[in-house]
């Protein structure tokens, strides 16, 4: 039930680790590399970067046209924007964040490197809020089909040399927090699923979809959006779709 689950996050840390590598060796031999060169490589990081939010733009608006009811995903988002903000979750995420970070603080890539934390929790939001970590790990704990949590498995690991590199070793610490989300949805699938149809799927798609298009402008640094606090309207469908 959990292999899907399991393979996403190894890829994740399989990921960050050739990041890290990479990085690694880029400063070992920047010394011997001319200047331009280094130049070349943060203008090539930086695009790099660019050109993966613009891919979680597309994947987030693409989702969201799986919402059938547009009144659903607006109360959604509402009542779990009040809720996620009642609770702070973003605040609480990076809290769980900066202890990871001192605790690891030996571990840190050099003072250039973004926090832990940060790393941490930009990974985390990326390969755990989305529609493919929600209908993935419910396919994966409803049917055992683990289809859709490999093509994700690819698509983190892929993402995240890109993170590693750029953000360090809290982003390896993220195949943690998507090994709990995912499995404890694929668990909780089984016993959910009498209140989980295609309805339902469709809609928690679009809200989720919606905050993988929030993720992305943030990385393009076009908004701030505290997406952590809006995770809470991805769940709701399931209660909403049974009253209206």
């Amino acid at each position: 039930m959990l292999t899907g689950t399991i393979v996403n996050a190894l890829a994740i840390l399989a990921g960050s680790a050739a990041g890290m590598l990479l990085t690694w060796l880029a400063g070992r031999f920047s010394g011997v590399l001319p200047t331009s060169s280094v130049k070349l490589g943060e203008r090539l990081q930086t695009i790099i970067m660019q050109g993966v939010a613009l891919c979680v733009l597309y994947l987030g608006i693409s989702g969201s046209l799986d919402g059938q009811n547009t009144l659903i995903a607006i109360l959604s988002m509402v009542l779990g924007a009040i809720l996620g903000e009642l609770l702070d979750l973003d605040k609480r995420m990076r809290s769980l964040g900066d202890w990871v970070q001192k605790k690891t603080e030996r571990l840190a890539l050099g003072s250039g490197k973004a926090s832990v934390s940060e790393g941490f929790v930009t990974a985390s939001l990326l390969f755990c809020v989305g529609a493919m970590a929600i209908v993935g790990a419910l396919q994966d704990g409803l049917t055992g089909d683990h289809s859709t949590l490999f093509a994700k498995a690819l698509l983190d690991g892929i993402s995240a040399i890109v993170f590693g590199a750029s953000l360090g070793i809290g982003v390896s610490f993220s195949a943690v927090a998507v090994f709990l989300y995912q499995g404890i949805i694929a668990v909780l699938a089984s016993f959910l699923s009498p209140f989980l149809g295609d309805a339902v799927i469709a809609e928690m798609t679009c809200v989720g979809s919606l905050l993988i298009i929030a993720l992305g402008t943030n990385m393009l640094n076009i908004t701030k959006i505290k997406v952590m606090n809006l995770v809470p309207a991805i769940f709701l469908p399931i209660l909403l779709c049974r009253i209206m």
